[in-house]
This record gives structure tokens, sequence and C-alpha cells, in this order.
């Protein structure tokens, strides 16, 4: 059976849209979603809807919270703070009683889910590095934490010696003798120079990941963010995934 992990959909119909559509073709129905299903983008309600309908695997991001007032966004930069504003204005008062109830992380089987990292889900803090990764895998037991959050797809893992080291995050079996930190990337505003909508699929029956990457109408994302009177910069960087 194969397992999907999507993330960081920030209000991209059109790219949630593809992703869905992508995954039922596929005949995979087991999702997890690690957050941020707001922010950014020109659909909120429309995405935190339809993610309602395909699962109920869901936990918060930061941009989901701070929505609803759950956490601090004075930190956020001029733009991400622009669109979270909006969000909130947007946001129906339905949207908002769903994300309230979200919680922090989920564990099914031997895989933890969170939107951050596994030390402090709550801090919002990234993970980039593997002296941070060293770290993480301190704080949790499972064999591996998909991650989210910063919208650029990265492995790590730690062999039996407690050595940690980057892998390759396309395409990776996960072998018995070591554990993971996997970050799934973006659904709705990716970050690596790849337009294209990113999500994770583990198959529990060959022990192995593949992060696949979906094209999606941009330019239809693009224009709805514009007429929104949404920052021009968050239309601008979906053509170039940054």
């Amino acid at each position: 059976m194969k397992l999907a992990v999507i993330s960081d959909i920030h209000g991209n119909l059109e790219a949630l849209q593809a992703v869905l559509a992508f995954l039922n073709g596929e005949g995979i129905k087991e999702i997890i979603c690690l957050g941020d299903i707001v922010g950014y983008g020109a659909d909120p309600n429309e995405c935190i809807d339809l993610i309602r309908e395909t699962t109920d695997q869901i936990i918060a991001g930061n941009h989901d919270w701070g929505t609803i007032g759950l956490t601090d966004t004075s930190f956020f930069n001029p733009v991400a703070k622009a669109a979270i504003e909006w969000t909130a204005d947007t946001v129906t008062e339905d949207s908002k009683k769903f994300l309230v109830r979200l919680p922090l992380t989920i564990t099914r089987d031997d895989f933890l889910f969170v939107h951050g990292t596994p030390s402090s889900p709550e801090d919002w803090d990234y993970l980039f590095r593997a002296a941070d990764a060293l770290q993480e895998f301190k704080s949790f037991p499972q064999k591996a934490c998909f991650i989210g959050h910063s919208h650029t797809p990265l492995m790590f893992a730690r062999d039996q010696k407690g050595m940690v080291f980057q892998v390759n995050y396309t395409e990776q079996r996960l072998e018995d003798d070591r554990r993971y930190i996997i970050n799934v990337g973006s659904v709705g505003q990716p970050r690596d120079m790849d337009p294209d909508a990113a999500v994770g699929i583990y198959d529990r029956e060959r022990k192995y990941f593949i992060l696949e990457r979906i094209p999606y109408n941009i330019k239809t994302a693009q224009e709805k963010i514009i007429k929104a009177g949404l920052p021009a910069m968050l239309a601008e960087r979906l053509g170039i995934g940054w």
C-alpha cells in the first residue's frame, strides 16, 4: 500500500487539484497533509474544503495558525505578512474553526509527521543542514519523520553509528539499519527552482520513497493572485519555483 505526503499548499487550488488528480490516477487513497493549507495563494477556503474532503490526516502549519491568531506573525517578511492578513480576512468562520482544531503532529505506524521540526513543532524552525538534522534525530524514536515548511525537498539519513548525511531525496529505499528525515517540498509554492508541485509517495511494501513533480496550470493561479490584490511577487515566484 502506498502513502502520499503533501505539504505547503498555500491556497494554490490549481496545484492541489493537479496533485490529487495524479494520486487518484495512481490509486493512492491514503494521504497525509503536513500543513500550511493557506497563505500566499488566492483560494484558501477552496483548498481547505478540498483537503477536508480528501483526508482527515492533517496537521497545522505556521500560516494556518497565523491566519487564526495562534502564532506570532510579526516576524513574517512584508510579503508573507500581507498575505496572511489577506487570508485572515478571507477565510470563513467554518474554515477558522477547522484550522484551530488541527494538531501539531501525527504518528502513524513507525512514522512521525510534523510541519517544521520534530523537536519543537510549535516553533516553526527550519531544517536545512545535516548538523541540525543530527540534533533532530534525537527528538523522535520512529523510523522516519516527514516534514515540510521550507518548501525545499531534502532527505537526511542516520546510520547505526550515529552519522547523519544527506541522501538522494527523489528516489530512496529506506534501509532497515537507517532512520530518516524527509522533507516532501511544497504543493503550492515550490522553492527549489522547479515550479511543478511536489508530492512524496512511500511504498510500504517496497520500503521505497519517491518524490513526484506534477505540472499544473500556473498561469491561472498567478492570475487569481493578482486579481485578489495580493503582492505580485507571489504570482511571479510560482513561475520559477522560488
